[in-house]
């Protein structure tokens, strides 16, 4: 497959696959912390340095030395600039100021679908271009794809701590469904902050009750059971009284 940057046609070593894709969209959403996901799959053999990541590794150290002693230099948590190169499905290319040519990619950076944003995207052109300019956090370096690892988001407010600071145990909030799983029922409840109705447990939490007919965009009641800070996660059950409007009176 042959893709197309600012530079000119491309060759990913290794694109989008029908797993990556689904778990962008959980991501994205905001329901990934749900079920463990941190981050998109690494398009090679991850950030881990298994023997044959180590080994391609290797192989980019001598192929590209500049490129490598670039990545060896950048510490955790440091700011770094660029310019948008290619936005694919799976994340995002970014040209690093002073920063080396990828000898395959279009730009040294990348990042992951879900650390463009806090908040729910449907895809990476909701919130950067083509051609734009960026100021990301630096996170780790990929020994796999010689490439650089960044966050968009670690640079903005995180909405989720703010709404932490004002919502307690047993408040009742209305929202809008985001999805419907076999799980739960996803609620927006704040800009950028979505929580679980579960129907089974969830983690060690009991279900909240049984399945509900509900769909995407309706507006219902919740009550919060439980705000879990660390790994951002709101968990909450239908309202009484919502539940008792559901039920139709017999005629």
């Amino acid at each position: 497959m042959t893709l197309r940057n600012h530079r000119g046609p491309y060759h990913p070593r290794l694109g989008p696959d029908p797993a990556i894709k689904e778990l962008a969209v959980g991501t994205a959403c905001g329901c990934g912390q749900w079920f463990g996901w941190t981050g998109l799959p690494s398009r090679g053999h991850g950030l881990h340095t298994a023997p044959c990541a180590r080994v391609a590794g290797m192989d980019r150290q001598s192929e590209s030395p500049e490129l490598w002693a670039f990545l060896e230099s950048l510490h955790r948590g440091e700011i770094l600039s660029g310019t948008v190169a290619a936005i694919e499905r799976f994340g995002v290319f970014v040209a690093l100021d002073g920063g080396p040519d990828h000898p395959t990619l279009p730009g040294v950076g990348f990042i992951v679908i879900p650390e463009l944003s806090w908040r729910h995207i449907d895809a990476p052109t909701d919130v950067i271009e083509i051609g734009q300019r960026l100021s990301c956090e630096f996170l780790q370096f990929d020994t796999f794809n010689a490439e650089v690892r960044l966050s968009l988001k670690a640079l903005q407010p995180d909405p989720f701590q703010a709404f932490a600071d004002r919502t307690v145990v047993g408040q009742e909030l209305c929202g809008t469904v985001d999805r419907v799983l076999p799980v739960g029922v996803f609620v927006h409840v704040a800009d950028g902050v979505i929580g679980l109705v579960p129907f089974r447990e969830v983690h060690g939490r009991p279900a909240a009750g049984p399945p509900e007919d509900l769909e995407a965009g309706e507006e219902i009641a919740v009550v919060v059971t439980d705000v879990e800070r660390p790994q951002r996660r709101v968990f909450l059950s239908r309202s009484k009284a919502s539940r008792r409007e559901d039920v139709e009176l017999p005629m």
